[in-house]
């Protein structure tokens, strides 16, 4: 960072800006999309990838704030809107483990089979392009600008990769074969990752007010 120079931090700057913005705007759209075909071709997986896509969006919106508080201010504290958009972040991640793991029981008990899958084999091959070119540009501005939370914001990236690269499995699978189980098993994918998920974001915000609490003590010296 201190080898850039200030036109050129700035520069790198934006790109974070424009990168957490169209990261949320990318995961509404995939949100709402992947829910409509979920719902309408019973397929669980692609319902629970299309939740976690909204999730992504409140943790992007947290991100965001990040980046524009550090931007115009590198010394001053985490906000708490940041530590509350991380507990959101991760009771959402919770709710979601919770609901996809009675639905998958359900379909499982019920030999319950998707009416096709063919969505979430079309919306997960266009994730993980989009993912993938996010996780690079993230990782360029963040070794740039010598910034961590932007790096471990590429981290996050790469779990929804994981995610989707669990939805094409499944989708796949299903359509070549027919195995309705398959749709659980993917949720049960989608479980473990959202899991971990959750509570890394926990993680973060307890760590985030273990910082706060360490400025303030310096402060009161």
């Amino acid at each position: 960072m201190s080898t850039l120079t200030q036109a050129a931090a700035n520069k790198y700057w934006s790109y974070a800006l424009w990168l957490a913005i169209f990261t949320i705007l990318y995961n509404l759209a995939e949100g709402l999309i992947s829910i409509f075909f979920g719902i309408s071709d019973e397929t669980l997986t692609l319902f629970g990838f299309g939740v976690d896509s909204f999730i992504e969006v409140m943790s992007g919106i947290g991100i965001l704030a990040m980046v524009l508080r550090i931007r115009q201010n590198p010394e001053t504290p985490r906000s708490q809107f940041e530590r509350t958009a991380l507990r959101v972040t991760g009771t959402s991640f919770y709710l979601l483990v919770a609901g996809l793991a009675i639905t998958a029981i359900y379909n499982l008990f019920t030999a319950h089979k998707p009416e096709t899958t063919l969505p979430g084999l079309i919306i997960s091959i266009i994730s993980i392009a989009v993912m993938w070119a996010l996780v690079m540009g993230k990782r360029q501005v963040g070794r740039t600008l010598d910034s961590a939370p932007i790096l471990a914001d590429a981290n996050c990236t790469m779990v929804c990769i994981y995610m989707s690269l669990v939805l094409l499995a499944s989708s796949l699978i299903y359509e070549l074969t027919g195995f309705g189980f398959v749709d659980s098993i993917g949720a049960a994918g989608l479980i473990y990752f959202s899991y971990n998920e959750g509570r890394e974001s926990f993680e973060k915000a307890a760590g985030m007010e273990d910082c706060c609490d360490d400025e303030s003590d310096e402060k009161s010296k």
